[in-house]
């Protein structure tokens, strides 16, 4: 399977099966049916629309790279990593949310309600990576150069979101999410390129979606500056990379 091929493949699948589901949603609804997490069916759809940018990431990748499923479920897992591999994850979070400092407040009404989140995120969010840092973005990497193939993955996670927040109700401030998934979207693809590890997107995608439910209030000039040097510092981070690997290879093939 060749690159294009790929990349063709799963949009297709991904957009496709979320698309069908949406459809299916709609026709539900307007004959009288409930669905949303409400009901039984209504989780049985959320859960097949929500899947899709996983489940075709993981399927392209195994017949791209010629791989195994069993690859894909041990990358998604490969918890054991360098320090500072977890150590460019907690600067990235700790300046996501750098305004929180300057006006807001985290509310935790019990202890291990943060962790029971996490696991939650990670089923509920974190599983998507598969999909968009894990095969969709190094796709557009072997074409593109990093930014734009950054910005192509924020527009088209972008819509997989729209369609999915059709399914599940959500009612979205679209600027605002817009701007924070622009910037999720650097920050994932920084970390992808830099750690070459599945899991690190993973525990940061719901670390991010945590943290977002729990804080309240934060200072929009900070917000606004965060979220600049944020993207400066991942362009940064992602193309000193890419261009430390292009080296190594070109001294390898000499």
């Amino acid at each position: 399977m060749n690159n294009k091929k790929a990349l063709t493949l799963y949009l297709a699948g991904a957009l496709g099966q979320i698309i069908v589901v949406c459809i299916i949603a709609f026709v539900l609804r307007r004959y009288g049916l409930e669905v949303g997490y409400a009901t039984p069916l209504g989780w049985i759809i959320i859960a097949i629309g929500g899947i899709s940018s996983a489940l075709w990431g993981a399927i392209i990748s195994i017949k791209y790279r010629n791989t195994g499923f069993k690859t894909v479920i041990c990358d998604f897992f490969r918890i054991r990593q360098s320090p500072l591999n977890y150590g460019w994850m907690i600067l990235f979070l700790c300046l996501d949310f750098l305004p929180v400092v300057f006006g807001g407040r985290i509310s935790i009404r019990v202890w291990y309600l943060p962790i029971i989140m996490f696991f939650k995120h990670i089923v509920l969010g974190g599983i998507e990576e598969i999909g968009w840092r894990y095969l969709f973005q190094p796709l557009l990497q072997e074409r593109l150069h990093y930014i734009l193939a950054t910005i192509i993955t924020f527009f088209s996670w972008g819509l997989w979101h729209f369609l999915f927040f059709y399914l599940d109700e959500t009612h979205a401030d679209v600027i605002p999410f817009l701007i924070g998934l622009l910037v999720n979207s650097f920050i994932l693809s920084a970390l992808y390129v830099k750690t070459n590890n599945l899991w690190i997107c993973v525990m940061t995608h719901s670390l991010i979606n945590v943290f977002s439910q729990l804080v309240t209030g934060s200072n929009q000039y900070v917000g606004y500056f965060s979220k600049v040097v944020i993207i400066v510092i991942a362009i940064m981070l992602a193309t000193k990379t890419i261009r430390k690997q292009v080296d190594n290879c070109a001294n390898a093939n000499t």
